[in-house]
């Protein structure tokens, strides 16, 4: 096939999206070399993304660029090539997700650096989406989150809570230092947890480097906030019993996750190479086999727009912040994260992914008081 051929086709399927090869309009792109058309028909959202990162295209707004894709599912038009049938065999055949490769994400993305983290999220440190329903800020929407999950567990002063893929103990320390409750956090990125540990002093706070699969003892509750996206299909039902061996025979359990519309096998091409490695993301079907027999869901709620809001806010914070990162990171680092947050918010602003929060029971016990406002 021709030059020509590619380049009239990519025309063809992001016209019937409203986007413009060189348009006027924000979210049209503007290319700047001719293989882009032949790479993003022929990769997908990998061709796509790694062309952005190359500089063979621009956009000025990327997060709407994303949206109308999703929108007009021009992803269903260009499946079918080698190397994504590739990919998502590859994750059918291998756990991706063995404790040996679960390390690579931790050393990949939240071992970056604390001061990129410092810079874009908020000042507790979250990194998982805030709630935005009274908040006119970042702060107070990752604060309005964390007091949310606090009501949705009825977290009271002395119990135990075990924190799954505690990041850098934003959730650990708020619950200690407001309900004296006692946190355990665990995670696989040593900088988070030095970062927590050094956060966390004086506090009934414990973090340690170590696999979720690994983890003894009984608690009161056990909650994950942006974890599960990093288990893997093939572990989903490891994860929740891990929750169950973990939890007290009258406990809470608590998932906070981004969830797809459909059920998949493989994550985003470009954002497992780049960002998650192994990284999925589950879908309502696939979390409610994983919980089948060990857990009733007491409560599902979505607020996946807030993700969208999120993520600008990250993104705002990343672009002020730039002039100082760009001493220690390149070109190349700066489009592979404005590509990266910008592709998140236009996902949850299509609705093309969801925010889900889920209050877990064991069957026969006493139903919560699940408060979601």
């Amino acid at each position: 096939m021709s030059g020509n051929r590619f380049e009239s086709i990519a025309q063809e399927l992001l016209s019937s999206a409203g986007i413009v090869i060189n348009g006027a309009n924000p979210w049209d792109i503007q290319v700047h070399d001719k293989r882009f058309y032949q790479r993003v028909l022929s990769e997908a959202e990998l061709g796509l993304g790694e062309s952005y990162v190359e500089g063979w295209w621009d956009c000025t707004a990327i997060d709407e660029f994303i949206t109308r894709i999703h929108l007009s599912k021009l992803e269903e038009k260009v499946r079918g090539n080698w190397k994504i049938i590739f990919h998502a065999l590859k994750a059918k055949l291998f756990n991706l997700q063995t404790k040996a490769r679960s390390l690579e994400v931790g050393k990949k993305h939240y071992d970056l650096g604390n001061d990129l983290f410092q810079a874009i999220l908020d000042k507790r440190l979250v990194y998982s989406c805030g709630y935005w329903k009274d908040a006119a800020n970042l702060d107070e929407a990752q604060e309005a989150k964390l007091e949310l999950v606090c009501r949705k567990i009825d977290i009271k002063p002395g119990m135990t809570v075990l924190d799954l893929g505690c990041g850098f103990g934003g959730f650990a320390i708020y619950v200690a230092k407001k309900y004296k409750a006692k946190v355990v956090g665990i995670n696989i990125a040593k900088k988070q947890i030095e970062l927590a540990n050094e956060l966390g002093k004086g506090l009934p706070v414990e973090f340690r480097l170590q696999d979720y699969r690994e983890v003894e003892g009984k608690f009161d509750r056990v909650v994950s906030l942006g974890f599960f996206e990093h288990v893997g299909y093939k572990n989903y039902r490891t994860h929740m019993k891990t929750v169950d061996r973990c939890l007290d025979e009258n406990g809470i359990a608590f998932i906070q996750t981004i969830g797809g519309n459909t059920s998949k096998t493989r994550g985003d091409a470009w954002s497992n190479k780049y960002l998650f490695p192994s990284g999925m993301i589950p879908s309502t079907a696939q979390i409610g086999k994983a919980m089948e027999g060990i857990f009733v869901a007491e409560d599902w709620h979505n607020f996946g727009p807030d993700y969208d809001k999120t993520f600008m806010a990250w993104y705002q914070n990343f672009e002020k912040a730039w002039p100082e990162l760009k001493k220690t990171h390149d070109e190349r680092f700066y489009r592979i994260w404005r590509y990266y947050l910008l592709l998140c918010a236009g996902a949850f602003r299509s609705r093309y992914l969801q925010l889900w929060q889920i209050v877990m029971t064991r069957p026969g016990t006493e139903q919560p008081n699940v408060r979601i406002s």
